[in-house]
């Protein structure tokens, strides 16, 4: 139990460390409707799910003035965060539920605290 504790209070800090406000909110509004809508369970999978998701939103709003190197390296960063969205919706798939998660609300208090 305190191991789970101490997972849940690193990923926090992460939540809190790597993102804006404006950020925060995008991630929070994934969360809810993966849990609500898509019935995924509340966890690390759902975390690093919506965590990337909230990445590929933050490369679309980047826009390289030239076509050189930084539009590679946005392209290729974007394929890579697409990877691991698809892997971890893949496994999220497969503890889904046919009704959503009542601990759901839970997750998303915990980050938003």
């Amino acid at each position: 139990m305190s191991d789970n504790l101490s997972l849940r209070k690193e990923l926090k800090e992460k939540f809190i460390r790597e993102f804006t406000p404006s950020e925060k909110l995008f991630f929070l509004r994934k969360a809810k409707e993966a849990i609500d809508i898509r019935c995924y369970q509340p966890g690390e999978d759902l975390f690093h799910y919506c965590y990337f998701l909230t990445l590929k939103e933050r490369l679309r709003q980047i826009s390289p003035q030239d076509d050189g190197y930084l539009r590679l390296l946005l392209v290729e960063t974007k394929r890579n965060i697409e990877e691991e969205i698809k892997f971890y919706e893949e496994r999220l798939e497969l503890t889904k539920q046919p009704v959503p998660d009542k601990t759901g609300s839970k997750f998303i208090e915990i980050l938003s605290e």
